[in-house]
């Protein structure tokens, strides 16, 4: 166990209001952050949430909470006298499911209130639409939708866009793994300062991808009941990225596509591809250090998409380098057995769901990194090895799942306060150095880890396989076929 943070810096004065939207398992346990980590008027502090499960909470907490669903026609009339309420700048923390993300960011802008998200989240519908393509269900095409807010009007007010702790968190650790990686193969140059030189960085190590590999033990004192869909975070928002197409970003050194793999066919940066599969049902292999090799699902996350767009090299419009990312995501067994339930039931969700807090888990931790691979040294996973048990020491209301998103918010945040005439910034593009120094109190063990597993190690040869044996590191190898 990492030593218990005692002492809590005040980072800064929050000067106008503060809205936080939504007050589920994320919004509850950065609550006690940012009480913790900021001078602000707590008469100013409003949270808005469609049910008032946990009003009392709040209002524990002395702060004003309204119970209102936030749609296209209401969230400019709601929002706009809580985020200018009594002078100062406003800061909006938005930690709510089916809310537009750009809708809410864009008026935040205009109002100069700064503004936090975990994941570009879109209007109710979207993530269930028949009529949409499936490339226009892709977190690549929410991300887009960012981008070209960002385009429309550059500069100005402060928002930081998909900033949990995968999208937001990882994308520091990778830069920190570049670093070490580097150091550790001789390697030797300047600390990149722009998105052209860490790019240039990745190129010359020979890294070929990256996977946001997440394995999560934390294990319930109860068994999960049938008909119950059992998490470690928001049930909801995992359903709704598990159904959306598995989705990558796309290396430029993979000779193989698999036969339902699509191209985007839009936007800017057409780093990514999609298969037409759901991403909770799709398996890739994958490997961190307390278990070893396993099998993760590749669900589609923002990071995916903005890793490998960041790391790009370009000669003209033409890629030169690009390296493969995607997340490969192992979650709680509970969570496990709730996906099969589910995709058995022909993909319906159970109608009871329940997050598991941290009186209910008897332990287990949330070993979240990136797992750097293709260079001389093969594999290297860095990351955070956060327990139940230290997460319950430092921090109140959340499991250790919950802490490593609740403290990339709060460091998010932090960077906004520092840097309140960014614009629209995503987590790749933030000072990873600020954003860890404030993160890293929470988040347990922080390690790195080399390792000579290859998605061929070990594989029994009982059946015929599609497999490339000349280059380990092809996604045709990590992928799990059939």
């Amino acid at each position: 166990m990492t030593d218990t943070p005692t002492h809590h810096p005040v980072y800064g004065r929050i000067s106008g209001p503060i809205v936080m939207i939504g007050f589920g398992s994320i919004g509850r346990g950065t609550l006690p952050l940012i009480e913790r980590h900021f001078e602000y008027d707590r008469a100013r502090f409003t949270v808005i949430d469609p049910v008032d499960t946990h009003k009392d909470l709040a209002e524990k907490h002395g702060l004003r909470f309204e119970t209102v669903a936030l749609t296209p026609e209401n969230y400019r009339d709601v929002l706009t006298p809580l985020l200018t309420e009594g002078g100062g700048q406003g800061f909006c923390v938005n930690l709510s499911v089916d809310t537009s993300s750009r809708a809410i960011l864009e008026l935040c802008r205009e109002l100069g209130a700064l503004y936090i998200d975990t994941v570009a989240e879109p209007w109710p519908g979207f993530y269930f639409d028949k009529t949409k393509s499936q490339g226009d269900r892709t977190n690549y095409a929410l991300r887009e939708d960012i981008l070209d807010a960002r385009a429309q009007n550059p500069g100005g007010t402060t928002a930081v866009s998909c900033c949990g702790a995968n999208p937001g968190m990882v994308s520091w650790f990778v830069k920190q793994a570049l670093l070490n990686i580097a150091a550790d193969t001789g390697l030797e140059r300047p600390e990149p300062k722009s998105k052209a030189e860490w790019a240039a960085l990745m190129k010359d190590l020979g890294v070929k991808g990256v996977h946001i590999a997440e394995r999560d033990t934390q294990r319930a004192k109860t068994p999960k009941p049938r008909g119950v869909f059992v998490n470690t975070w928001s049930v909801e928002g995992f359903v709704s990225e598990g159904n959306q197409p598995a989705e990558l970003g796309w290396g430029t050194h993979e000779t193989w596509k698999p036969e339902n793999a699509r191209e985007q066919e839009k936007g800017r940066s057409r780093c990514a591809i999609y298969l037409l599969q759901p991403g909770a049902d799709t398996r890739v292999r994958t490997w961190v250090p307390t278990v070893g090799a396993q099998f993760g699902f590749l669900v589609t996350h923002n990071e995916a998409i903005s890793i490998a767009d960041y790391y790009t090299v370009r000669e003209g419009d033409r890629p030169v380098f690009r390296p493969t990312c995607h997340y490969a995501y192992h979650p709680a067994n509970d969570a496990v057995l709730s996906l099969h339930e589910m995709f058995g039931n022909a993909g319906k969700v159970q109608e009871s769901q329940h997050i598991l807090d941290e009186n209910e888990i008897v332990d287990g931790i949330d070993e979240l990194g990136v797992l750097v691979y293709g260079h001389k040294k093969n594999a290297y996973w860095y990351g955070s090895q956060l327990s139940i048990e230290e997460t319950r020491a430092i921090a109140p209301y959340q499991n250790a799942t919950g802490l490593q998103v609740t403290s990339a918010v709060l460091a998010g945040m932090v960077w906004a306060l520092e840097n309140p005439n960014a614009g629209i910034v995503e987590a790749d593009e933030m000072d990873f150095r600020r954003c860890l120094e404030v993160q890293t109190p929470y988040l347990g063990p922080v390690v790195g880890v080399y390792t000579d597993w290859t998605p061929l190690t070990d594989r029994p040869g009982l059946f015929p396989e599609d497999i490339d044996t000349s280059d380990p590191w092809q996604f045709r190898n990590v992928l799990v076929h059939g």
